[in-house]
């Protein structure tokens, strides 16, 4: 391991918005920690907001500064990558901001019932090999971890390059029959991006550089808490050439 890298994770250490448990304090139990994020971690009793796999940190950042009524967490297992959101949190004395370093698979240990109000999810792996499909982010598993986390009609945003995992997530919109806001195909071609959607991480500088559309979808989970997995057709046709490889 590098010594940049291990000074990150030193550092990630001292900032007080970073929360970084021990396998052993997530793992088929309870943090202490859940149910109690505003009251105990922002010292307030604000409306919490999640971004799922946040890489460096810039779009909860973004929301932060843009919303002070909130309170922003953003979540990855990648350290190194994330002390880059922490240390600006720290540098601008952000007290809506925080960090929890874990891995997605974990965040029911987390987030109590009903604790998150909306939930980000941002250019994430699409994992396009079909075996891997529960993997996805907007997979009908992951989706019954969202519903118990979310208020009744909490939002969830997707903004991703894949035309495939777009697509999925409609196929899986629809075959649930949830709510969806909106569904953009190209949030930059079309003059869609407002000020939030405008804000560019560093994936998706790389992806518009690449002559990428950016898609934006935006739904609700109501009060389903039932996903049963199913085969999308769209999984057993080839995969897409415009696909660009995860190798950050």
């Amino acid at each position: 391991m590098g010594k940049d890298k291990l000074r990150r994770f030193r550092e990630n250490e001292t900032f007080a918005c970073f929360l970084q448990p021990a396998f052993e304090e997530v793992f088929r139990t309870d943090h202490p920690i859940k149910g109690h994020w505003a009251r105990d971690f922002f010292h307030n009793d604000r409306p919490v907001v999640i971004e799922l796999g946040c890489g460096k940190g810039e779009y909860t950042v973004a929301l932060a500064e843009r919303d002070p009524e909130r309170n922003y967490i953003g979540i990855d297992i990648k350290g190194a990558r994330m002390w880059r959101g922490a240390k600006t949190a720290t540098e601008r004395n952000l007290a809506n901001v925080g960090f929890l370093r874990t891995r997605i698979e974990f965040i029911g240990s987390l987030f109590g019932e009903g604790e998150v109000s909306e939930l980000w999810i941002t250019f994430p792996d699409p994992q396009l090999k079909t075996r891997r499909a529960a993997k996805r982010l907007t997979s009908p598993d992951f989706l019954a971890r969202y519903a118990r986390l979310l208020v009744p009609g909490g939002k969830i945003h997707l903004k991703t390059d894949s035309k495939h995992l777009y697509a999925y997530t409609q196929a899986v919109i629809g075959r649930f029959g949830l709510s969806c806001s909106v569904a953009n195909p190209d949030i930059y071609g079309t003059g869609y991006a407002d000020e939030v959607l405008s804000v560019k991480t560093a994936y998706e500088s790389r992806f518009l550089k690449m002559g990428l559309p950016i898609t934006y979808t935006c739904f609700s989970l109501g009060a389903r808490r039932d996903f049963p997995a199913f085969e999308w057709e769209g999984d057993l046709l080839p995969e897409k050439d415009n696909e660009p490889a995860r190798r950050f």
